[in-house]
């Protein structure tokens, strides 16, 4: 289960900054331990980011937009990552996907109402011989159906 992340404040940011500064290239290490310590990259940390690293804030909104394990809020208390690479939708991702996301009533990304689950889209877990492929909190599980898609979800607390 994930630990409820604390609130982030400017010195924290800068911290973590100092961390880094050392190194050629900080962002992405910068980023990742933002992601770590809070939970999500907070929106506040970019212009400090920005500022400190001299470079623009749309560089900075770039390169967390572009790498999709990085979150501009924080993820439920579970993490639900659904496979959907091409060997995993030849043996029913797609429905299973469908299927999570109608029970949870939501979308990609989405956090469900209570805060326990985030459903992310991931484009291969390595397990293609046993699609589709989910995984929990950091824990694989291979050849997922329907009925055990609903029995994961409601141990997580759907």
């Amino acid at each position: 289960m994930n630990a409820k992340p604390k609130l982030p404040s400017s010195d924290d940011v800068e911290a973590i900054i100092a961390r880094h500064s050392h190194r050629e290239g900080p962002l992405l290490p910068i980023l990742h331990d933002l992601q770590a310590e809070f939970g999500h990259v907070p929106q506040m940390a970019v212009p400090v980011l920005a500022e400190s690293l001299n470079i623009g804030r749309a560089e900075v909104h770039g390169v967390i937009s572009f790498y999709h394990d990085f979150r501009d809020a924080p993820a439920g208390r579970h993490v639900v990552k659904i496979c959907r690479a091409e060997a995993c939708q030849s043996v029913g991702a797609n429905a299973l996907a469908d299927h999570a996301l109608a029970k949870l009533g939501g979308e990609w990304h989405m956090t469900t109402p209570n805060g326990n689950i985030t459903v992310e889209p991931v484009y291969c877990l390595g397990l293609c011989a046993c699609g589709p492929a989910i995984m929990v909190d950091g824990q694989l599980e291979g050849r997922v159906d329907a009925a055990r898609m609903d029995e994961i979800l409601s141990e997580c607390g759907a």
